[in-house]
């Protein structure tokens, strides 16, 4: 059975941890992949789970065994279940279509593909030798994929309760995030959107790339005006795009709230210094009016 390998420590869910707890004096290598899913509290027999991680390559290779397709079908319509749900229970205003946006922010492919390498699914899936030699335990698309086999598994093994905390705990924190970049829900509209409505001109993208054809990164600065943000990287053009636009993006909002701050401090003091303190003339307003109901009342 294969193993986990270290992943990225850093990412985290509302709820806990999404990379595996090592028990202390433990080493990550030596821990099956099944114990992540018995420390979150679900765990899935040996022969499910298996297939949730069987790619199609290794089932052909192996003389035709069952794959993760059905699997994947399955989580696929379970994620967009309870993600629809929260989604529409968290939002009451929002329309139909903005509500759709969003959900597709969500459960996009690249989205499930980062939510795999957190939780060392790419060191886990069967592979055949074809996919093994191109990267295949890195290639977003089949990520992907095995992300939601797992899921479609937790749910054929404990039932949509526990396929609802599994995604909560996969996903909450991303659809909070969703919901901050504005109309487009993606990182490079949002950065469009907030330089129109400030005037910096529409944002360009510079773009490099290393690596072999099999494992190219690729490395992307925003180019705004006269300035350059980033850099952003991944493993094509759009994901590091994507990602230089966030930083992008991030800087900018920060520096228009300065200023808003900024001009609100200025006007406070131009118009104490000019006697129309706005409290203080609130206050004078309000003594007025109670003076007037007095004399009324006399």
């Amino acid at each position: 059975m294969p193993v986990l390998r270290p992943v990225r420590a850093a990412c985290r869910a509302a709820s806990g941890p999404r990379v595996l707890i090592v028990p202390e004096g433990a080493t990550q290598d030596g821990v099956p992949v099944r114990e992540l899913l018995v420390q979150l509290g679900m765990p899935v027999q040996s022969e499910l789970l298996d297939l949730a991680l069987t790619h199609r390559s290794y089932a052909y290779e192996k003389g035709g065994l069952p794959t993760n397709e059905r699997l994947e079908f399955l989580g696929d319509a379970v994620l967009g279940l309870v993600v629809t749900e929260h989604l529409y229970l968290t939002h009451p205003t929002l329309s139909e279509g903005q509500l759709a946006k969003l959900r597709s922010a969500v459960v996009r492919a690249t989205t499930l593909a980062e939510i795999a390498r957190d939780l060392g699914l790419g060191a886990v899936v069967y592979l055949g030798r074809g996919e093994e030699s191109t990267g295949g335990r890195d290639k977003s698309s089949i990520l992907a994929d095995t992300m939601e086999a797992v899921i479609g598994a937790v749910f054929l093994a404990h039932g949509i309760e526990a396929a609802k905390k599994f995604v909560h705990h996969l996903f909450d924190d991303l659809m909070a995030e969703a919901a901050t970049r504005g109309a487009g829900l993606d990182w490079k509209t949002s950065l469009q959107e907030i330089a129109s409505l400030s005037n910096l001109g529409v944002p360009g993208y510079e773009i490099s790339e290393s690596g072999p054809d099999h494992a190219k990164s690729f490395e992307a600065r925003v180019v705004l005006g006269d300035e350059r943000f980033g850099p952003g990287t991944g493993r094509n053009k759009k994901e590091a795009e994507q990602n230089a636009a966030s930083v992008a993006f991030e800087a900018v909002t920060a520096r228009l709230k300065l200023t808003q701050s900024a001009e609100t401090d200025e006007t406070a003091a131009a118009e104490q210094a000019a006697g129309t303190d706005p409290a203080a003339a609130t206050e004078q307003a309000a003594g007025s009016d109670q003076a007037g109901e007095v004399t009324a009342a006399d």
